[in-house]
């Protein structure tokens, strides 16, 4: 049950820029349809037989550690990165028809948070965050990063701190810039 100080949902931070949307990434992916993806983490490249064991798409609703209510969308891509699929990495054509797949029978937000679950079957799941691809020789390169925890009363001040030493500093204000 909501109390009369939490009915309103806070708005959700602002996607970090770092990050890719599932949206962002299939339509980087289209003008590469033939060439191989390969994701990179731990320093290195996931193995040509990786699967795409499961793709999840889920709305939630939290309460951060300053007590305030936030809510958001998120898609889940789980990697397996084992050799079992053969000598190549699998073209991105596939792996965008899997997802496209997905949508046919789950509703995938565009823009939601993208996260990638990835694991070899024997060391815990990890999460990560990707960046833009980059086509690196004649493959298709997507970086994955371990998504860091936040604190995010701590984030919304920072960037009002940002914001509010930009506004005044700006050449637009004015004002000599703040100390």
């Amino acid at each position: 049950m909501l109390s009369p100080d939490n009915r309103k949902i806070t708005p959700a931070l602002a996607i970090d820029p770092s990050d890719l949307t599932i949206g962002h990434l299939l339509g980087a992916l289209a003008a590469y349809q033939d060439k191989p993806l390969v994701f990179r983490y731990d320093g290195r490249p996931i193995k040509p037989g990786y699967h795409v064991t499961e793709v999840k798409a889920g709305q939630f609703s939290a309460l951060d550690c300053g007590a305030n209510p936030e809510s958001w969308s998120e898609i889940f891509v789980q990697l397996w990165d084992v050799d079992e699929g053969g000598p190549v990495h699998m073209p991105a054509g596939r792996f965008t028809a899997i997802i496209r797949k997905v949508a046919d029978h789950v509703a995938l937000d565009q823009l939601a948070r993208l996260t990638f679950e990835v694991s070899d079957g024997i060391r815990p799941m990890e999460l990560h965050r990707a960046s833009q691809p980059a086509l690196v020789g004649g493959t298709v390169e997507v970086e994955l990063s371990p998504r860091p925890a936040s604190c995010k009363p701590r984030d919304r001040w920072l960037e009002e701190q940002k914001a509010a030493s930009a506004s005044c500093c700006s050449p637009a204000s004015g004002k000599a810039c703040c100390s």
